[in-house]
């Protein structure tokens, strides 16, 4: 017999995307994240700051790297994976299961000559990250060059 297993979502609106948070990685309930990613977009945070329980294995190895990231700031993929002792490629992989955005901050980690991707349900992803990388001051509006390249 199958065992039916139940994923709690927390659903937050910000920078013009709603954001689908896995809530069983959070530790923190939905008002809490709801109300610190507002002040994160509002400007009264630099980062959402709720506790995050990562994952065992590679996934989370990963996703506490993007955590160590700060606000303002970018790695590259290649970054990533330099600390880690594996391959960009598998980084992107991993950054696109983070079942957090927002909150660990898989934003902050671009290509080497681009912002690279953005694994969110939203019209344009990439909008949504230069958006991101903007309001942090990684990312220069005008030019749209990354602050530290």
């Amino acid at each position: 017999m199958a065992t039916a297993v139940l994923r709690v979502l927390v659903q937050v609106t910000a920078f013009g995307a709603t954001f689908t948070l896995g809530a069983s990685s959070l530790d923190a309930d939905a008002a809490t994240v709801r109300e610190r990613v507002r002040a994160y977009a509002n400007g009264d945070r630099t980062d959402v700051d709720v506790p995050v329980r990562y994952p065992d294995g590679f996934l989370g190895d990963v996703m506490r790297e993007m955590a160590a990231i700060p606000s303002g700031e970018t790695r590259s993929y290649g970054d990533v994976a330099a600390a880690l002792d594996t391959a960009p490629v598998a980084v992107g992989q991993a950054c696109g299961r983070n079942p957090v955005p927002l909150v660990v901050p898989c934003h902050r980690v671009v290509g080497a000559d681009s912002l690279g991707g953005y694994s969110i349900d939203a019209p344009d992803p990439l909008a949504v990250k230069r958006r991101l990388l903007v309001h942090e001051g990684a990312l220069d509006d005008d030019v749209g060059a990354l602050d530290d390249e």
